[in-house]
């Protein structure tokens, strides 16, 4: 691994407390999922991976992991063009909220007050169309169901315990790495040469991030990342999938990510939209806390044992939808495409043409 001249500005300082001005984010809290079936998405987040319903309704689930204190971690919504519904982060206060708002006018974005309840188990929410193109939510308070981390008893496939990032897909990085950074989001890792920034990882709790930028076509979620507790749930994962035939639901690995440390996999669901089970990042609490940049040549950025990152990866993600529900735009990537260099752990050894 080399250490080239960043091409990004200082790396901002750490994530506490916010910018003048800024929302307080205390972390990424759920994500709203449109499925074309509630049924199958049933039979895949909750039967194989194991997430625990705390809601259902005639048209959506609201599920968590075995350690979230919060009503949900996941939304899957039935409607008739699969998509990202919205990405949401928690806020400190109620104040926060009128910042969020504020923030957001101030930079020409459409904005929407929602009422508690909205969402079920969540407080008064502020919605957004942010300046990347994506849905965002900010809340403050949520109920909270019954404790689950010691029933053992109930866990059942990834054993999923909570949500821990968004991997999001855009056409500009060093544009999504300032306007996060101006929400006071860390900056833990980079994918990088001397002049391109091809991909980030920020975040505002004391975990490697909660939000990843990938360069290429946008606005369009990559995946959601949901941490467990160590290797075996992720493996046990890729074997009940096999024992039922289902392999194909296996997108990549599994691996170990040179970004982030992470033991990884990767599935996709009936709707195709990716979901990463991983284990074993590490702590940025610090207030010093020294960025890893990564250069773009090194083979074991994506996978740490150079294996071989599969096209659909960096081609293929989900659409985002807007306030009103309808697919946003998608632009082409307006800068060098990290899958370009065609090195290591893009299994290619030449430059692409």
């Amino acid at each position: 691994m080399t250490d080239p001249t960043p091409p990004t500005p200082s790396p901002p300082p750490s994530p506490s407390p916010p910018p003048a001005g800024a929302p307080d984010i205390v972390r990424a809290a759920y994500a709203e999922l449109v499925v074309t079936s509630l049924a199958e998405a049933r039979e895949f987040w909750v039967d194989l991976l194991g997430f625990v319903v705390t809601e259902e309704a005639s048209n959506a689930l609201y599920l968590r992991g075995y350690d979230e204190l919060t009503h949900h971690n996941l939304v899957l919504r039935a409607g008739p063009v699969a998509g990202c519904g919205a990405l949401a982060y928690r806020v400190r206060s109620d104040g926060d909220l009128r910042r969020a708002e504020e923030f957001y006018a101030a930079l020409g974005c459409r904005t929407r007050r929602l009422p508690a309840g909205h969402t079920a188990g969540v407080g008064e929410t502020v919605r957004v169309e942010d300046p990347l193109g994506f849905t965002l939510e900010f809340f403050a308070s949520a109920t909270h169901p019954r404790r689950l981390q010691q029933r053992y008893d109930l866990r059942r496939g990834a054993e999923v315990a909570r949500l821990d990032h968004f991997n999001i897909s855009v056409p500009d990085v060093p544009l999504a790495y300032r306007y996060y950074s101006s929400l006071g989001f860390g900056l833990s890792e980079t994918i990088e040469d001397d002049t391109t920034l091809y991909a980030a990882w920020m975040y505002r709790k004391q975990t490697v991030h909660d939000v990843a930028f990938t360069g290429g076509a946008g606005p369009r979620l990559h995946h959601l990342g949901f941490f467990a507790h160590d290797p075996h749930s992720v493996l046990r994962m890729c074997d009940i999938l096999g024992s039922l035939s289902l392999e194909s639901r296996i997108e990549r690995g599994p691996g170990r990510h040179g970004v982030s440390n992470a033991f990884y996999v990767y599935l996709r669901d009936p709707d195709g939209h990716r979901v990463e089970i991983y284990t074993s990042d590490y702590y940025t609490g610090d207030p010093d806390h020294p960025v890893l940049r990564w250069s773009v040549r090194d083979p074991r950025r994506r996978d740490f044992w150079g294996h071989a990152v599969v096209e659909s990866w960096y081609s293929e993600a989900s659409v985002v939808l807007d306030l009103d529900g309808e697919p946003r735009p998608v632009a082409e990537i307006a800068q060098a495409a990290e899958s370009s260099v065609r090195v290591g752990a893009d299994g290619f050894t030449a430059p692409a043409e």
